[in-house]
């Protein structure tokens, strides 16, 4: 298999994540009771020990602390911050903030990593980051400032620990770093879910099937699928697909919900799919061209006699 359909095959788990997660939207809304952080405790911990049944390891010296890390940033702090930006803005304006965790990523792999972030997916970013403006925002004007701070706090925090577990995977694997940190996170929020909302709350059977979907596939599944494709492909690439996390929320709306798009929800949403599509295309032909020039390059007839003059001379040299 070429790197190119490597990449490929990459790109598509990549897109698994921002799906699933874009889904969680309209299955929490439909299906189960508004209880947020008890919501994202049961996704984590759950997903955490299915995971965990299947590494079967425990953390092991600095990964204790780093799975504690990891589970704080990527899991814990990270839903508590969202539920208080969930409380205090818009769900527009918040998701507008988060779609900023594109740039953000490639961002923190430059400082952690070295990894400097391509000017195409910088750009595409930046489209796609308009385009989420343009289909979510309306003309609201409430803005609570600890509601934005919130919301910048809790795409900061996941964008550095989605690096951070890039740098650390290798040391473990993706499975048993993804596993301690979701029941890390998972026990960090139970405390803080019983504080805020009380005891764990009372589903019926389509809630019982809800969690079910956000343990196993919005969660367990999304979370493997996003730090593997971080192991496989420049961040700035995946955190350019997770521009999709907004946009499957909002089609779902379209195609379950039976909800209207106006003409500034479809520019918008032409914009993030131009701003995803745009660089990895071009990035594709660029790399289809490198190879291209190496194939001619090495099928060069007047190489090929340099070669030949080269292995003669040292057969006559006597050093071959």
């Amino acid at each position: 298999m070429s790197s190119m359909e490597t990449n490929r095959r990459w790109l598509l788990i990549a897109t698994i994540a921002p799906i699933a997660w874009g889904s969680t939207y309209f299955v929490t809304r439909e299906w189960l009771p508004d209880a947020p952080v008890w919501g994202a405790a049961i996704r984590a911990l759950p997903a955490g020990l299915v995971l965990l049944a299947l590494v079967r390891r425990l953390p092991r010296g600095s990964w204790w602390w780093k799975s504690a890390v990891l589970g704080t940033l990527n899991v814990g702090a990270f839903f508590v911050l969202v539920y208080a930006a969930a409380q205090l803005l818009p769900t527009s304006i918040a998701a507008t903030i988060m779609a900023t965790s594109s740039v953000a990523i490639a961002l923190a792999a430059w400082a952690i990593l070295r990894e400097r972030p391509g000017i195409l997916r910088l750009l595409g970013a930046l489209v796609g980051i308009g385009g989420v403006a343009l289909m979510l925002l309306g003309t609201t004007t409430s803005v609570d400032p600890r509601g934005v701070i919130a919301s910048i706090a809790a795409m900061a925090m996941s964008s550095i620990g989605f690096i951070l577990a890039k740098r650390w995977n290798g040391e473990v694997g993706i499975l048993p770093s993804t596993a301690w940190q979701l029941v890390f996170g998972g026990l960090a929020l139970i405390p803080f879910a019983v504080l805020v909302e009380g005891p764990p709350p009372v589903v019926d059977g389509a809630g019982l099937a809800a969690y079910g979907y956000l343990t196993l596939v919005a969660t367990a599944l999304a979370n493997v699928a996003w730090f593997a494709a971080l192991k496989h492909l420049p961040s700035g690439t995946v955190g350019l697909i997770g521009l999709l996390n907004p946009v499957t929320g909002v089609l779902l709306g379209v195609l379950v919900a039976g909800e209207i798009l106006a003409g500034r929800q479809l520019a918008g949403l032409a914009l993030v799919l131009l701003g995803i599509a745009a660089p990895l295309v071009l990035d594709g032909v660029t790399a289809r061209r490198s190879v291209s020039r190496g194939r001619r390059g090495s099928d060069d007839p007047a190489r090929r006699i340099l070669r030949g003059g080269s292995g003669i001379r040292a057969a006559r040299d006597g050093r071959c």
